[in-house]
């Protein structure tokens, strides 16, 4: 992203700013019509990614050239043509009424310009993508089988993605990105800019920071908190990392480990509730579901994920006899005490959610709420010109969102009207001869392939699109189907060879980017597995009865600290491989018993409480080792004397 200099820095700090207070404006006083909404959004945020993003690594950095300045211009005219023809375009048959020759020219050249600004601002494997949807429309007539479609000339192509409201660049995926995924951002930077993000570091250092290699659980902590509200994984990196990773290379970890912890915490921000970058709103918005599922569906599995990571940075911590922060290095519980206040947005967010209020009416309340408690303490204080900062960065972090959203309309719209979904469902289908478990790993290789590079909400947009249909070809739920295609499409963020979020933590700890992003796929191995139990044993999403949910969230317990272990090689003491290979085995044997509902119905209440008691134990065992290794040597046999 440029930084620029001048006048123009000024206009387009301008800019960026009337668009938030549009977003704002649209929440509290009602959204306008569907392209006037979504018009005026690609109106603001196209020409920035132009004007903020260089063409090549040879463009000015400093100014725009007049290439951007031309592309610019030219990306305004389709979303005016679009709002100044509303009426006459809401009046039009789709598939029926001609497409007039202005509207041909102007829907290609909004396509291209997207795609060029999607190559910009996101990463060139994505335009490249979008470009391949585009292509198959040309290929498919000539294509056998079940990829075969329908030629379809340009004007129908242009009209489905350009002149539509329910797919293409206009449609319902850029209306929710103009709507609840604008919002979200706009009460993330007022939450920055509050310094909660710096609050949340805080109570993560004083909470974490006493035990063995406090900076990875401080990292652990902290991203889990701050990632839910981000959205975008490498944001997340950023945002945290800078603190948490240099902590952790003093403290004694490898630069690669400690670019890897970043990396996966901050992608498992995503999966977290309750706004999980949101996606829950988004899958909502698609599904029908009501949010309140969806968050508390996914509230257990994210718990085990971070228990997973912290497990296996507290086992390494004790392996390598790394220390804890020193006290003087963190904020008293007082002070921390003192700033919990600035949590009260969030906890406004969620109750509004659970009692019913929309998501746009709860953000916006919860939006409001963080700028009159920013007046308590004078550094939080949102003056004038702070606001105005608050305004412009959310502006600016739309316009990532906002052409991948775009971009990813486009290729639901080519899905949609050549009916490939229907032909990957059925491809799938065949290639796994009708099981299950063999279906599910091709679902997971598409949403990985598809999600890589991308943020979390076209990502997720993008392989349900294509996944979904397959999974409910399988006769699986929605629920499951879209969290299994969702967990999948985040974690492309840690998958190599396109791992994103572990290149930004590599480029911070000073390591290799991909061998950082094989740590961290390892460090997040438990988000892999757990969408597979929950496709299923739905109990994992506390769907079913109560013994069988908490069963199964114990036998994944058990399953979370004996994966760890045997990864790490300690539990109370360094282990042999032999050692690790059963712990391994028994791991594979009890992901298998809670993805059985039928084995598990043998866990009765009782055996339930009894089950309970001893992950307690366990749990106790592993985060008080000196205390166990103290009694183990004071009750060891002494050797006798010669």
């Amino acid at each position: 992203m440029r930084k620029l200099t001048g006048p123009l820095k000024t206009v387009l700090a301008i800019w960026s700013a009337l668009i938030a207070a549009f977003y704002l404006y649209t929440a509290l006083f009602g959204i306008l019509q569907p392209r006037l909404q979504r018009g005026i959004h690609m109106l603001f945020l196209l020409p920035m990614a132009f004007l903020l993003f260089p063409a090549t690594k040879r463009s000015p950095k400093e100014v725009p050239s007049l290439l951007d300045a031309l592309l610019a211009l030219a990306s305004t005219l389709p979303a005016l043509y679009v709002m100044l023809m509303n009426e006459n375009l809401n009046m039009r048959m789709t598939m029926v009424s001609p497409v007039e020759t202005i509207e041909v020219w102007l829907g290609a050249l909004n396509i291209l310009l997207i795609i060029e600004a999607i190559r910009r601002v996101v990463v060139p494997a994505m335009a490249i993508l979008v470009g391949l949807f585009f292509g198959y429309v040309y290929l498919a007539p000539y294509l056998p089988g079940i990829f075969n479609a329908r030629p379809m000339p340009l004007a129908r192509l242009v009209e489905t993605n350009y002149l539509v409201t329910d797919v293409g660049i206009y449609g319902s995926i850029t209306g929710i990105t103009a709507t609840f995924v604008a919002i979200f951002v706009i009460f993330g930077c007022f939450m920055e800019g509050t310094k909660t993000g710096a609050f949340f570091t805080n109570f993560a250092c004083k909470a974490a920071g006493r035990g063995p290699g406090g900076p990875a659980k401080i990292a652990v902590v902290s991203s889990g908190l701050f990632g839910s509200i981000s959205g975008v994984a490498s944001a997340n990196v950023y945002a945290t990392g800078t603190f948490t990773i240099p902590l952790m290379k003093k403290m004694g970890y490898r630069p690669q480990f400690a670019g890897a912890v970043e990396a996966a915490a901050s992608t498992g921000g995503l999966i977290m509730p309750p706004i999980m970058g949101a996606g829950a709103f988004v899958m909502s918005e698609i599904t029908n579901i009501p949010y309140a599922t969806i968050a508390l569906a996914a509230a257990v599995s994210a718990v085990l994920y971070y228990v997973s990571i912290g497990l296996r940075v507290h086992f390494i911590a004790l392996k390598e006899g790394l220390k804890p922060m020193n006290e003087d290095e963190m904020l008293s519980w007082k002070q921390i005490a003192r700033d919990s206040y600035l949590l009260v947005p969030l906890v406004v967010l969620i109750a509004l959610l659970i009692i019913g209020y929309s998501p746009f009416g709860a953000c916006t309340a919860s939006i409001a709420a963080t700028f009159v408690l920013s007046f308590l303490r004078k550094e939080t204080m949102l003056t004038p010109k702070k606001l105005f900062k608050v305004f412009e960065s959310s502006g600016y972090n739309c316009i990532m969102l906002g052409v991948c959203c775009a971009g990813a309309g486009m290729v639901v719209s080519v899905v949609t009207y050549t009916g490939l979904a229907l032909g990957i469902a059925s491809a799938i289908s065949g290639f796994s001869g009708g099981f299950l478990l063999p279906a599910l790993v091709l679902i997971m290789i598409t949403a990985i392939i598809l999600g890589m590079g991308l943020p979390c909400t076209p990502a997720y947009i993008i392989a349900a699109t294509i996944g979904a249909p397959a999974m409910y070809a399988l006769g699986i739920d929605p629920l499951p189907a879209h969290l299994f295609v969702f967990y999948f499409a985040i974690l492309a963020e840690v998958t190599p060879p396109v791992c994103i979020a572990s290149y930004c933590g590599a480029a911070i700890a000073g390591s290799k980017p991909l061998a950082t992003g094989w740590e961290a796929s390892l460090l997040g191995i438990m988000g892999y597995v757990i969408p597979y139990i929950f496709v299923y044993n739905q109990a994992l999403l506390l769907q079913g009865p109560a013994w069988a949910i908490v069963a199964t969230a114990l036998v994944l317990f058990v399953v979370v600290g004996l994966t760890a272990s045997s990864i790490t090689g300690f539990l109370f003491k360094p282990l042999r491989l032999p050692t690790r290979l059963l712990l391994g085995a028994a791991t594979i044997g009890l992901i298998l018993l809670a993805a059985d509902e039928k084995l598990l119905a043998a866990f009765t209440p009782a055996m339930a409480v009894i089950a309970a008691a001893g992950a307690l134990i366990i749990a106790f065992l592993i985060l008080n080792q000196r205390t166990v290794r103290a009694f183990m040597a004071a009750n060891a046999p002494r050797s006798r004397s010669a």
